[in-house]
């Protein structure tokens, strides 16, 4: 049973692609954000001996790791962006098909992510979107659920809400793209087993405006948004071989859940579930059987959902838990809601669980 949690981001960018940060600088606000890792993605770029734990014992520690975003530089717009994790090694050179990215991916034994599948075009700044178009590729092992720079771009499709977002940006955003939560539901419906996660797309980008240069998200706000919290089955230790394969094995596994602090801390999310002499988290399966019961523990009282098989089976308001007795196979996942300056946000999206008469339909 997965016990210990740990919050980190898991797409930024540095001064080596698009960011304007540099690996400590960033560090010091996941630091100060209080990340427990953070996994760089730079554009086409992979960088090796940097990973390792920054800090010292007054300020803390947090984890970096080396990942890569990749995409085919010479399509235009640039889309069908693949987050690459524990890869070892740059693997842009297979960026001109998609499936045979995900393919190289997969033989050097790492994890492979669409990155903002349903990305929005911002027309009157020029701005393109960069969403998944070839959605034949599938061996991937997840998807991005939550990208907190395409909920920005769908908030300024004017210049008015331009102005305002781009100082308040936690007063319009309210959640990932709905397209993008019924795709993944439609292929967890078709027996894809596709972990969500949630991302900064971190850039800490200049902007000016007449006399005003403003940072449009600095890496501290962004890394106190949406970020991915991984369950492990024991601690991490400080070894870094041990514990980047601890933390990528997990989320390979799905045993992850999509958090948004704005509305309020998401530590302390669990989702499980409970049957005659079996039990099942997130990432897991269980048999259905007499008395299976799913049970979503919420830290602070919220709205919460539990979808099965796409559809809302259960929701209590304001409340701290939720249980839910199966009667039907399928994939069951949960969504947290909770209010935020009168407007109710996104607050938490689970991995699912999967309930089925025969463990061995649903193949990773």
């Amino acid at each position: 049973m997965a016990a210990y949690e740990y919050t980190g981001n898991m797409h930024v960018h540095t001064v080596y692609s698009d960011g304007e940060g540099t690996h400590a600088q960033i560090a010091d606000a996941a630091l100060l954000a209080g990340l427990d890792f953070v996994v760089f993605t730079d554009h086409n770029v992979w960088l090796d001996n940097l990973e390792g734990y920054y800090g010292d014992e007054e300020q803390g520690y947090v984890l970096l790791l080396s990942g890569e975003e990749v995409h085919d530089n010479q399509r235009l717009p640039h889309c069908n962006h693949l987050l690459v994790y524990n890869a070892g090694e740059d693997v842009a050179h297979a960026a001109e098909d998609l499936s045979d990215l995900v393919e190289a991916v997969d033989m050097k034994g790492g994890l492979s992510f669409i990155a903002h599948p349903d990305d929005p075009a911002v027309d009157w700044m020029g701005e393109p979107g960069i969403p998944w178009v070839d959605r034949h590729a599938n061996g991937f092992t997840g998807l991005e659920v939550w990208n907190y720079m395409s909920s920005f771009k769908g908030c300024v499709q004017t210049r008015k809400e331009a102005m305002r977002a781009a100082f308040r940006p936690e007063d319009c955003i309210t959640g990932p793209a709905p397209e993008t939560l019924a795709l993944w539901d439609e292929m967890l419906c078709t027996g894809r087993a596709v972990v969500g996660i949630g991302s900064a797309d971190a850039h800490a980008t200049r902007f000016k405006v007449g006399p005003v240069t403003h940072t449009i998200f600095p890496y501290d706000f962004l890394f106190s948004c949406v970020n991915t919290h991984i369950l492990t089955s024991s601690p991490l230790t400080g070894n870094l071989a041990r514990d980047r394969r601890l933390l990528f094995d997990a989320l390979r596994q799905g045993r992850a859940f999509i958090g948004y602090d704005i509305p309020g801390s998401t530590r302390g999310f669990r989702f499980s579930a409970q049957g005659q002499g079996t039990s099942a988290v997130m990432g897991e399966h269980i048999k259905l059987g007499p008395g299976v019961t799913l049970q979503a523990l919420v830290p602070a009282r919220a709205r919460i959902r539990i979808i099965g098989n796409g559809e809302v089976v259960a929701e209590e308001r304001n409340v701290e838990n939720l249980t839910y007795v199966v009667r039907s196979e399928g994939v069951y996942r949960v969504e947290g809601w909770r209010s935020y300056k009168g407007v109710e946000r996104a607050w938490i999206f689970s991995n699912p669980i999967y309930v089925d008469t025969n463990v061995a339909r649903y193949l990773w």
